[in-house]
């Protein structure tokens, strides 16, 4: 059995997650933590049941008992296929990890896949890959460009925007079913698994037999809102572009309209600190500042040619603010 099944091998047990679940539906929180709580009885060491129960306890406003269930969660379940420590740190129960579990972001997207592209694209009005597409095309005058890396690729979105553009295109990402969809799409010339919260010999990124600075282009979209602390990627990033090589891409927007942060006014219970220039959001996703994003380019000489403002997609109904930068790889 997975860490994250859904069954817990109980039949019984099963059916009371079930109706836990209905009831929750319903808006009947209390009830359903109770019936989970007499589920987990049954099967006490069923990770995914404890991850349910801490939803039902937090929607219920049990916040203390949310946050003892989660520990529990992660005590079954140290590698965090849930993202516990994250929901953990929205709780205000410790401090806000500097990036999700790899094995939480794998298996989100491992079962995102399927429906991600209609998700994003056809709900949510996802714009990332078309608006970085531009951005380099504007930048370029629309010249072809020799090798482009797409880091995070998902199912190619990204790829898609900007496949006419180059003449040869690597795809990495750290989920295998989103890499089994771009393969459907037949835009990449290589694609493999890569874990960009990794030093670069560990990331998977550089093959032994491949030359290290070889990109023109290497592209991030709706990638790093997953890595609060981004120091490791703009670590490996210089090493993957030749001199004057491209980097485009995003990451939610930490700041409000007017560039006041919302790091400073944080009132999430998270322990956000301004100093490190980024917030774990109530999504389990980060946001980061402007200032901050300019601080590590500078340190991995990247000048930021542009920066860019917008709604990158929606959340619900709630517009999710994004900056799209532009920068290169100094002399």
């Amino acid at each position: 059995m997975t860490p994250h099944q859904l069954s817990s091998g109980d039949l019984i047990a099963d059916r009371r997650a079930e109706y836990a679940q209905m009831l929750a539906a319903g808006g009947d929180h209390a009830e359903a933590a109770d019936l989970m709580r007499q589920a987990l009885e049954l099967v006490p060491d069923w990770a995914a049941g404890w991850f349910r129960l801490a939803e039902h306890e937090e929607k219920a406003g049990e916040r203390e008992a949310a946050v003892a269930s989660l520990a529990r969660v992660l005590d079954l379940n140290p590698e965090d296929v849930f993202g516990a420590r994250l929901k953990r740190a929205v709780l205000g129960a410790g401090e806000v990890p500097g990036q999700a579990s790899s094995a939480y972001v794998a298996r989100l997207f491992d079962d995102y896949a399927d429906r991600f592209d209609a998700a994003l694209v056809e709900r949510l009005a996802y714009t990332v890959p078309r608006r970085l597409a531009e951005m380099v095309e504007r930048f370029t005058g629309g010249a072809k460009l020799g090798r482009a890396i797409d880091l995070g690729c998902g199912t190619g979105l990204f790829g898609a925007e900007i496949r006419h553009r180059v003449g040869t295109l690597e795809g990495y990402d750290l989920s295998s079913n989103m890499l089994a969809k771009a393969a459907e799409k037949h835009l990449y010339d290589h694609l493999g698994e890569a874990d960009l919260s990794k030093s670069l010999a560990a990331s998977g990124l550089i093959a032994p037999d491949r030359c290290e600075y070889r990109a023109d282009l290497a592209a991030a979209a709706d990638v790093l809102m997953y890595l609060g602390n981004l120091v490791a990627v703009f670590a490996i990033v210089p090493h993957l572009l030749q001199t004057r090589g491209l980097f485009a891409f995003s990451v939610e927007d930490a700041e409000d309209g007017a560039g006041n942060s919302a790091v400073e006014d944080a009132e999430d219970g998270a322990g956000n600190s301004a100093v490190e220039g980024f917030i774990l959001r109530p999504s389990l996703r980060y946001a980061h500042t402007e200032t901050y994003v300019r601080r590590l380019c500078e340190m991995a000489g990247l000048e930021v040619l542009e920066v860019t403002r917008a709604t990158i997609r929606k959340d619900g109904a709630q517009d999710i603010a994004g900056i799209l930068f532009l920068s290169r790889k100094s002399l």
